[in-house]
Protein backbone atom coordinates (compact mmCIF):
# COMPACT_ATOMS: atom_id res chain seq x y z
CA UNK A 1 0.00 0.00 0.00
CA UNK A 2 1.42 3.59 -1.03
CA UNK A 3 0.47 6.66 0.69
CA UNK A 4 -1.77 8.45 -1.51
CA UNK A 5 -0.61 11.74 -3.31
CA UNK A 6 -1.81 14.87 -5.15
CA UNK A 7 -1.07 17.77 -7.18
CA UNK A 8 -2.53 20.14 -9.40
CA UNK A 9 -1.91 23.44 -11.28
CA UNK A 10 -3.72 26.80 -12.66
CA UNK A 11 -1.33 27.53 -15.29
CA UNK A 12 2.01 29.06 -15.08
CA UNK A 13 3.36 32.76 -16.40
CA UNK A 14 4.13 36.16 -15.63
CA UNK A 15 2.55 36.13 -11.76
CA UNK A 16 4.03 38.22 -9.51
CA UNK A 17 2.51 39.82 -6.09
CA UNK A 18 3.23 43.42 -8.10
CA UNK A 19 0.74 42.67 -10.12
CA UNK A 20 -1.86 40.37 -8.21
CA UNK A 21 -4.43 41.92 -5.92
CA UNK A 22 -4.71 40.71 -2.52
CA UNK A 23 -8.05 39.98 -3.14
CA UNK A 24 -7.40 37.99 -6.31
CA UNK A 25 -4.81 36.21 -4.60
CA UNK A 26 -7.02 34.99 -2.46
CA UNK A 27 -9.83 34.05 -4.78
CA UNK A 28 -6.74 31.60 -6.49
CA UNK A 29 -5.51 30.21 -3.41
CA UNK A 30 -9.23 29.53 -2.27
CA UNK A 31 -10.20 27.61 -6.20
CA UNK A 32 -6.58 25.66 -5.82
CA UNK A 33 -7.54 24.87 -2.14
CA UNK A 34 -11.27 23.50 -3.15
CA UNK A 35 -9.68 21.21 -5.88
CA UNK A 36 -7.52 19.30 -3.61
CA UNK A 37 -9.92 19.06 -1.40
CA UNK A 38 -11.61 17.44 -3.59
CA UNK A 39 -9.53 15.25 -4.65
CA UNK A 40 -8.17 14.43 -1.14
CA UNK A 41 -11.69 12.92 0.28
CA UNK A 42 -11.61 10.51 -3.16
CA UNK A 43 -7.83 9.40 -2.42
CA UNK A 44 -8.71 8.86 1.55
CA UNK A 45 -11.48 6.94 0.80
CA UNK A 46 -9.35 4.70 -1.69
CA UNK A 47 -10.42 6.12 -5.00
CA UNK A 48 -8.36 5.03 -8.40
CA UNK A 49 -6.11 7.84 -8.74
CA UNK A 50 -7.82 8.87 -12.31
CA UNK A 51 -11.00 9.26 -10.34
CA UNK A 52 -9.24 11.62 -8.24
CA UNK A 53 -7.23 13.81 -11.07
CA UNK A 54 -10.90 13.89 -13.10
CA UNK A 55 -12.72 15.48 -10.40
CA UNK A 56 -9.76 17.73 -9.54
CA UNK A 57 -9.51 18.92 -13.34
CA UNK A 58 -13.36 19.23 -13.31
CA UNK A 59 -13.28 21.80 -10.42
CA UNK A 60 -10.96 23.75 -12.11
CA UNK A 61 -12.97 23.67 -15.34
CA UNK A 62 -16.33 24.88 -13.86
CA UNK A 63 -14.07 27.69 -12.28
CA UNK A 64 -14.08 30.78 -14.41
CA UNK A 65 -10.26 31.91 -12.74
CA UNK A 66 -8.76 29.61 -14.92
CA UNK A 67 -8.09 28.64 -18.75
CA UNK A 68 -10.21 25.69 -18.87
CA UNK A 69 -14.22 24.60 -19.09
CA UNK A 70 -15.88 28.03 -18.11
CA UNK A 71 -12.95 30.12 -18.29
CA UNK A 72 -11.70 29.27 -21.85
CA UNK A 73 -10.18 32.21 -23.65
CA UNK A 74 -11.47 33.17 -27.10
CA UNK A 75 -10.43 31.83 -30.43
CA UNK A 76 -9.49 34.62 -33.28
CA UNK A 77 -13.49 33.84 -34.87
CA UNK A 78 -14.34 34.87 -31.63
CA UNK A 79 -15.52 31.06 -30.51
CA UNK A 80 -13.97 29.01 -27.63
CA UNK A 81 -12.16 25.75 -28.32
CA UNK A 82 -11.39 23.58 -25.62
CA UNK A 83 -8.60 20.58 -25.64
CA UNK A 84 -8.33 18.11 -22.70
CA UNK A 85 -6.78 14.80 -21.89
CA UNK A 86 -6.50 11.92 -19.46
CA UNK A 87 -3.91 9.08 -18.57
CA UNK A 88 -3.76 6.09 -16.52
CA UNK A 89 -0.49 4.72 -15.57
CA UNK A 90 -1.60 0.99 -14.71
CA UNK A 91 -2.89 0.12 -18.27
CA UNK A 92 -1.36 3.42 -20.52
CA UNK A 93 -4.83 3.72 -21.83
CA UNK A 94 -5.07 7.30 -22.50
CA UNK A 95 -8.32 9.38 -24.07
CA UNK A 96 -8.15 13.18 -25.15
CA UNK A 97 -10.39 15.85 -26.86
CA UNK A 98 -9.62 19.04 -29.32
CA UNK A 99 -11.15 21.85 -30.24
CA UNK A 100 -14.73 21.18 -28.61
CA UNK A 101 -17.02 23.58 -27.61
CA UNK A 102 -20.06 23.82 -25.08
CA UNK A 103 -19.04 20.94 -23.45
CA UNK A 104 -19.41 21.27 -19.74
CA UNK A 105 -16.09 19.59 -18.65
CA UNK A 106 -13.83 18.53 -21.18
CA UNK A 107 -11.63 16.64 -19.46
CA UNK A 108 -14.66 13.61 -18.46
CA UNK A 109 -15.20 13.84 -22.67
CA UNK A 110 -11.47 12.69 -23.06
CA UNK A 111 -11.98 10.25 -20.37
CA UNK A 112 -15.57 8.56 -21.82
CA UNK A 113 -13.44 8.45 -25.42
CA UNK A 114 -10.45 6.50 -23.41
CA UNK A 115 -13.26 4.05 -21.93
CA UNK A 116 -15.54 3.75 -24.51
CA UNK A 117 -13.84 4.02 -27.83
CA UNK A 118 -11.03 2.32 -29.67
CA UNK A 119 -9.99 5.65 -30.16
CA UNK A 120 -7.62 7.86 -28.35
CA UNK A 121 -8.43 10.96 -29.58
CA UNK A 122 -11.42 12.79 -31.09
CA UNK A 123 -11.44 16.69 -32.28
CA UNK A 124 -13.88 19.44 -33.35
CA UNK A 125 -17.34 17.95 -34.81
CA UNK A 126 -17.08 14.33 -34.40
CA UNK A 127 -15.88 14.89 -30.94
CA UNK A 128 -19.26 16.91 -30.23
CA UNK A 129 -21.41 14.38 -31.52
CA UNK A 130 -19.75 11.78 -29.92
CA UNK A 131 -20.25 14.02 -26.46
CA UNK A 132 -23.81 13.90 -27.42
CA UNK A 133 -24.70 10.58 -27.94
CA UNK A 134 -22.80 9.66 -24.72
CA UNK A 135 -25.06 12.18 -22.57
CA UNK A 136 -22.76 14.26 -21.64
CA UNK A 137 -23.56 17.71 -20.10
CA UNK A 138 -23.47 20.50 -22.50
CA UNK A 139 -24.30 24.13 -21.68
CA UNK A 140 -25.11 26.94 -23.57
CA UNK A 141 -22.29 30.28 -25.29
CA UNK A 142 -23.33 32.03 -22.61
CA UNK A 143 -21.81 29.65 -19.59
CA UNK A 144 -18.55 29.87 -21.59
CA UNK A 145 -18.70 33.92 -21.80
CA UNK A 146 -17.23 36.61 -19.50
CA UNK A 147 -16.61 40.16 -19.69
CA UNK A 148 -13.17 39.65 -19.06
CA UNK A 149 -12.46 37.28 -21.52
CA UNK A 150 -13.94 38.98 -24.29
CA UNK A 151 -11.94 42.23 -23.33
CA UNK A 152 -8.43 39.90 -23.68
CA UNK A 153 -9.80 38.53 -27.02
CA UNK A 154 -10.86 42.43 -28.20
CA UNK A 155 -6.78 43.90 -27.21
CA UNK A 156 -5.61 40.67 -28.82
CA UNK A 157 -6.93 40.84 -31.72
CA UNK A 158 -6.58 44.80 -32.02
CA UNK A 159 -3.01 44.11 -31.39
CA UNK A 160 -3.07 41.04 -34.14
CA UNK A 161 -1.48 39.14 -31.53
CA UNK A 162 -1.50 35.63 -30.53
CA UNK A 163 -1.45 35.60 -26.15
CA UNK A 164 -1.03 32.53 -23.41
CA UNK A 165 -3.66 33.71 -21.74
CA UNK A 166 -1.68 34.70 -18.71
CA UNK A 167 0.46 37.07 -20.79
CA UNK A 168 0.06 40.99 -19.03
CA UNK A 169 -1.40 42.43 -16.55
CA UNK A 170 -4.03 39.88 -15.30
CA UNK A 171 -3.58 35.63 -15.28
CA UNK A 172 -5.64 32.86 -15.61
CA UNK A 173 -4.35 29.24 -16.73
CA UNK A 174 -4.35 25.83 -18.79
CA UNK A 175 -5.33 23.35 -15.57
CA UNK A 176 -4.39 19.59 -14.48
CA UNK A 177 -3.74 17.33 -11.67
CA UNK A 178 -1.62 14.15 -11.14
CA UNK A 179 -2.17 11.52 -8.22
CA UNK A 180 -1.02 8.32 -6.73
CA UNK A 181 -3.62 6.38 -4.77
CA UNK A 182 -3.27 3.92 -2.42
CA UNK A 183 -2.82 0.94 -4.39
CA UNK A 184 0.02 2.61 -6.41
CA UNK A 185 -1.52 3.87 -9.43
CA UNK A 186 -0.61 6.64 -11.23
CA UNK A 187 -3.05 9.15 -13.21
CA UNK A 188 -2.65 12.53 -14.84
CA UNK A 189 -5.47 15.07 -16.50
CA UNK A 190 -4.97 18.76 -18.18
CA UNK A 191 -7.29 20.66 -19.58
CA UNK A 192 -6.98 24.22 -21.88
CA UNK A 193 -8.99 26.76 -23.47
CA UNK A 194 -5.79 27.48 -25.41
CA UNK A 195 -4.07 31.03 -26.41
CA UNK A 196 -6.12 34.02 -26.29
CA UNK A 197 -6.98 34.80 -30.29
CA UNK A 198 -5.62 31.76 -31.72
CA UNK A 199 -6.51 30.07 -35.15
CA UNK A 200 -9.25 28.28 -35.55
CA UNK A 201 -8.04 24.92 -35.12
CA UNK A 202 -4.69 24.96 -32.88
CA UNK A 203 -4.18 22.13 -31.44
CA UNK A 204 -1.26 23.21 -28.00
CA UNK A 205 -0.06 20.52 -26.45
CA UNK A 206 -2.62 19.47 -23.73
CA UNK A 207 -4.46 16.88 -25.50
CA UNK A 208 -1.76 15.12 -27.06
CA UNK A 209 -0.14 12.25 -25.25
CA UNK A 210 3.43 12.33 -24.51
CA UNK A 211 3.28 16.71 -24.79
CA UNK A 212 1.14 17.66 -22.16
CA UNK A 213 -0.14 14.82 -20.47
CA UNK A 214 1.82 11.11 -19.16
CA UNK A 215 1.72 8.85 -16.42
CA UNK A 216 3.35 5.20 -16.36
CA UNK A 217 2.93 3.24 -13.04
CA UNK A 218 6.35 2.76 -13.43
CA UNK A 219 8.01 6.30 -13.55
CA UNK A 220 5.59 9.38 -12.90
CA UNK A 221 2.31 10.88 -13.99
CA UNK A 222 3.23 14.33 -15.76
CA UNK A 223 0.65 17.45 -16.64
CA UNK A 224 2.29 20.64 -18.33
CA UNK A 225 1.29 24.27 -18.29
CA UNK A 226 2.86 27.05 -20.76
CA UNK A 227 3.54 27.64 -24.36
CA UNK A 228 2.00 24.76 -26.00
CA UNK A 229 3.83 24.69 -29.22
CA UNK A 230 7.51 24.24 -27.33
CA UNK A 231 5.92 21.28 -24.85
CA UNK A 232 4.74 19.76 -28.17
CA UNK A 233 8.23 19.70 -29.95
CA UNK A 234 9.62 18.73 -27.11
CA UNK A 235 7.49 16.00 -26.15
CA UNK A 236 7.99 17.20 -22.67
CA UNK A 237 5.61 15.02 -20.67
CA UNK A 238 6.74 11.82 -22.13
CA UNK A 239 10.83 12.75 -22.22
CA UNK A 240 10.53 13.47 -18.72
CA UNK A 241 8.95 9.60 -17.71
CA UNK A 242 12.25 8.61 -19.97
CA UNK A 243 14.63 10.27 -18.72
CA UNK A 244 13.45 8.36 -15.36
CA UNK A 245 13.03 5.19 -17.10
CA UNK A 246 16.16 5.03 -19.20
CA UNK A 247 18.37 7.36 -17.81
CA UNK A 248 18.21 6.79 -13.79
CA UNK A 249 17.03 10.47 -13.24
CA UNK A 250 15.37 11.22 -10.35
CA UNK A 251 11.93 12.69 -10.59
CA UNK A 252 13.60 15.98 -9.62
CA UNK A 253 16.15 16.07 -12.00
CA UNK A 254 14.47 15.13 -14.57
CA UNK A 255 11.47 17.76 -14.10
CA UNK A 256 14.12 20.51 -14.01
CA UNK A 257 15.86 19.32 -16.99
CA UNK A 258 13.07 18.86 -19.01
CA UNK A 259 11.49 22.68 -17.83
CA UNK A 260 14.96 24.72 -16.52
CA UNK A 261 17.15 23.39 -19.54
CA UNK A 262 15.30 22.08 -22.73
CA UNK A 263 12.13 23.92 -22.62
CA UNK A 264 13.70 27.42 -21.36
CA UNK A 265 16.82 27.30 -23.89
CA UNK A 266 14.67 26.18 -26.85
CA UNK A 267 12.98 29.77 -25.61
CA UNK A 268 9.49 28.42 -24.25
CA UNK A 269 7.62 29.17 -20.91
CA UNK A 270 5.99 27.20 -18.66
CA UNK A 271 6.00 24.59 -16.05
CA UNK A 272 4.40 21.23 -14.66
CA UNK A 273 3.09 19.00 -12.10
CA UNK A 274 4.87 15.99 -11.69
CA UNK A 275 4.58 13.00 -9.10
CA UNK A 276 6.38 9.19 -9.03
CA UNK A 277 5.40 5.87 -7.43
CA UNK A 278 7.22 6.83 -4.48
CA UNK A 279 5.26 9.84 -3.97
CA UNK A 280 7.25 12.39 -4.60
CA UNK A 281 5.90 15.52 -6.17
CA UNK A 282 7.52 18.41 -8.41
CA UNK A 283 6.27 21.10 -9.74
CA UNK A 284 9.42 23.23 -11.65
CA UNK A 285 8.30 26.42 -13.83
CA UNK A 286 10.63 28.68 -15.76
CA UNK A 287 8.34 31.40 -15.63
CA UNK A 288 7.62 34.38 -12.85
CA UNK A 289 4.60 32.17 -11.08
CA UNK A 290 2.51 29.26 -11.74
CA UNK A 291 -0.76 28.69 -9.87
CA UNK A 292 0.00 25.20 -7.84
CA UNK A 293 -1.52 23.27 -5.18
CA UNK A 294 0.02 19.84 -3.16
CA UNK A 295 -0.81 17.19 -0.56
CA UNK A 296 0.49 13.95 0.67
CA UNK A 297 -1.29 11.85 3.23
CA UNK A 298 0.06 13.45 6.80
CA UNK A 299 1.01 16.33 5.78
CA UNK A 300 -1.16 19.59 5.44
CA UNK A 301 -2.25 20.90 1.72
CA UNK A 302 -0.04 23.84 0.45
CA UNK A 303 -1.00 26.32 -2.41
CA UNK A 304 1.88 28.26 -3.86
CA UNK A 305 1.91 31.49 -6.50
CA UNK A 306 5.08 32.63 -6.16
CA UNK A 307 8.71 31.47 -7.03
CA UNK A 308 9.60 31.82 -3.54
CA UNK A 309 7.03 29.51 -1.72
Amino acid sequence: MKNPALAIHGGAGTISRNNLSSEKERQYREALADALASGRELLTSGAHALDVVERCVRVLEDCPLFNAGRGSVFTHEGTHEMDASVMRGDTLAAGAVAGVHGVKNPVSLARHVMENTRHVMLCGEGALAYAREAGLEMMPEDWFFSAFRHAQWQDARKDGDVRLDHAGDRKFGTVGAVALDRAGNLAAATSTGGMTNKRSGRVGDTPLVGAGTYANNQTCAVSCTGDGEYFIRAVAAYDLACLMQYGNYSLEEAARKVIMEKIKTAGGEGGLIAIDASGHIVLPFNSEGMYRGWWREGEPPKTGIYRDE
